[in-house]
């Protein structure tokens, strides 16, 4: 796609009063045979027969967008019959191509001049700088087919961190950085100026230099110096974030606040760095020496996220939403109602059996068998309590590879039918999916033998998740509604349904060992206090005794939707993860009740997924590791965070 910008006669129409000629193009081929096609408001034709041209009646004529993508000449043009988004179809003899307009507009208005490359020879990376402050790394690696991995936008990115400095637990700058000129040489005062991205160079970043936690050591990770007008700023190549931000007008020392043109470098030996810049209103040249250990150090996170740890590290508190569940679970009737309840139950007994006379007998107990082996009840899922005594728990090697051969594949539907979500249990016998024509299945581990199958949702099934004693599955679907099902007698236990609920259920699990369910809809995060009937009543069985009731509910900063949901039930937690809508991850603590903290930007689209190490039963993992979590994005790759440092 190009803007047309050719010397073409084009005139502004000769007025005779009846006809006006807008303007006039001379073709390099004929187009006397090829189907044309106009709309309401633009008028589409081909141009030196490749090229598909677009003019805007309301628009300036010199002003033409030109498509470009055919290898033959074209044939036939037609728009679609909507205005938005506004399509356009061309054919040659080679491709049918159709177009959206309004992305052809926004990337022809967005297109600014290359002006920086690096490449990293180490990693096999290249890294461009353009005039708009976009910085794209493409792959080296043939097997990636130099694809591009990551998107910076360096004026977004620097005001995350300047945001996130100001907050507590972080150092600031030296005094000097902090105070602004009396006297502006430049003229420029606190205007907003751009971030071209002038220069990229090798930033040698001392182990010592990088802060403690959570940070990438250097032996590991590459750094990358980016002079801009702006200031100068080092990014981390592993993780494409911000180490440190220089603005030049936060040092008042400084004689130039806005940069025309900038070199730096920095010694491996050292913690020094130099820059040289020119001024882009005068003819003033600097040299400016920086101290990295010093700056770094000024902008390094102090305690961040010592209070956050997915293993709980403190008791329930009163006031927590949690407190409710466990208070139910361990409140017993006072002595008053144990009688009343004593009284009531032989109360149609003989009058000797309110009284305990020791010579009478009654008060003795009955005569029953001590044990007596059930040998017409299955084992229903449970090991034996000989099995679990010998099994023991081996430390997960962290030095394994990823699995990369295929075991086993099956078709989960006769007809296509989408897999929305998958988890397996506990024990890791059964593999549960929820699919798009809105069934539920339980397969067996080894995906051997028929599937359970659980139906009566009315929508594709966004969520599903087993409880942590294996007895339930919930699942929640586009119908609003929410079930959780028996595996035993593959029987709905519980249903929520439209009345509890405004919009569909995103994600739903059960929470805190099963004491909870914890469900997104729309905006918000609830948490739901349960109980299942499991008593066998043949004549009332079709009346529903289990119940739920919301406890709690928690909404996302900016009142978006939640787009995915994550808590860890198998050991008791405090801490949950949402993703909203507007590309940010945000982090509950329902220990206090509130947010926590808010990561940002965290990919360039919205997380649709969010996944924590959530245990084993088989392995035991480091403290640590329980603390990493992953988001993808659809196109922007996965993302490996640590929750101690949220980077």
């Amino acid at each position: 796609m190009e803007n047309l910008q050719e010397d073409f006669p084009t005139h502004g129409g000769c007025a005779n009063g009846t006809v006006i000629e807008k303007f006039l193009i001379q073709s390099a081929e004929s187009a006397c045979h090829v189907q044309l096609a106009c709309s309401t408001r633009h008028c589409a034709f081909p141009l030196h027969g490749r090229r598909l041209c677009i003019w805007d009646t309301e628009g300036p004529p010199h002003k033409l967008l030109t498509l470009q993508g055919h290898d033959q000449s074209i044939t036939a043009v037609a728009f679609g019959n909507k205005v938005n988004p506004l399509l356009i179809c061309s054919a040659s003899q080679d491709y049918i191509i159709m177009w959206n307009l309004d992305e052809g507009r926004e990337k022809i208005l967005q297109a600014y001049p290359l002006l920086s490359l690096f490449i990293d020879e180490e990693s096999k990376q290249l890294v461009t700088g353009c005039a708009d402050g976009q910085l794209c790394v493409f792959s080296l690696i043939e097997t990636h087919h130099y694809r591009c991995v990551a998107r910076v936008d360096l004026r977004k990115r620097s005001e995350s961190f300047c945001t996130a400095r100001t907050r507590p637990g972080w150092c600031s700058l030296p005094e000097e950085s902090r105070l602004r000129s009396t006297n502006d040489p430049e003229g420029v005062g606190e205007t907003e100026v751009a971030f071209p991205v002038l220069r990229l160079a090798h930033c040698h970043l001392s182990p010592l230099l990088t802060p403690e936690r959570g940070r990438l050591s250097s032996e590991n990770s590459k750094f990358l110096w980016i002079g801009s007008s702006a200031g100068l700023f080092i990014l981390n190549l592993a993780n494409f974030e911000l180490e440190s931000v220089l603005h030049y007008k936060d040092f008042r020392s400084l004689s130039i606040r806005v940069a025309g043109s900038c070199a730096v470098m920095s010694k491996a030996t050292d913690c020094k760095a130099f820059c040289l810049l020119t001024s882009l209103f005068g003819s003033l040249t600097a040299v400016l020496e920086i101290d990295l250990a010093a700056l770094v150090r000024a902008q390094q996170r102090l305690g961040v996220g010592r209070s956050l740890s997915v293993p709980a590290s403190s008791c329930v508190l009163p006031t927590s939403p949690l407190y409710f569940g466990n208070i139910e679970e361990k409140r017993t009737k006072p002595a008053s109602e144990k009688r009343s309840a004593a009284r009531s139950a032989v109360k149609d007994q003989p009058l000797v059996f309110h009284r305990r006379i020791r010579s009478s007998g009654y008060a003795s107990a009955p005569r029953t068998t001590m044990f007596s082996p059930k040998t017409s009840v299955k084992n229903g899922g449970e090991r034996s309590s000989e099995h679990r005594s010998s099994h023991r728990r081996e430390e997960y090697p962290l030095e394994s590879g990823l699995p990369t051969r295929l075991a086993r594949q099956v078709a989960v539907a006769a007809e296509p039918a989408g897999v929305c979500c998958v988890q397996y249990s506990g024990d890791g016998r059964w593999l549960a999916c929820g699919l798009g024509n809105h069934l539920s299945l339980v397969f067996d581990a080894s995906l051997t033998g028929t599937p359970a199958a659980f139906s009566g949702h009315d929508g594709a099934v966004t969520a599903i998740c087993w409880s942590q004693d294996g007895r339930w599955l919930l699942s929640a679907a586009r119908d609003r509604t929410l079930r959780v099902w028996s595996i035993r007698r593959t029987k709905l236990m519980l249903l929520l349904g439209k009345d509890m609920f405004s919009k569909p259920v995103q994600s739903a699990q059960f929470y805190y060992m099963d004491t909870f369910i914890l469900l997104s809809s729309g905006p918000e995060c609830q948490l739901l206090k349960y109980h299942i009937d499991t008593c066998k009543d043949e004549i009332q069985r079709y009346k529903q005794k289990s119940r739920a009731k919301p406890v709690f509910r928690l909404s996302m900063t900016d009142a978006v939707d939640v787009t995915s949901l994550s808590a860890v039930n198998d050991f008791y937690s405090h801490v949950v993860l949402a993703a909203g809508r507007n590309r940010t991850v945000e982090v509950f603590d329902l220990n206090a009740g509130c947010s926590s903290a808010v990561i940002a930007e965290a990919h360039s689209r919205p997380v649709h997924e969010i996944r924590q190490n959530k245990g084993s039963s088989f392995t035991t993992q480091q403290p640590q590791a329980y603390n990493l979590f992953l988001t993808t994005a659809i196109g922007d790759g996965i993302k490996l965070w640590d929750l101690r440092t949220l980077r």
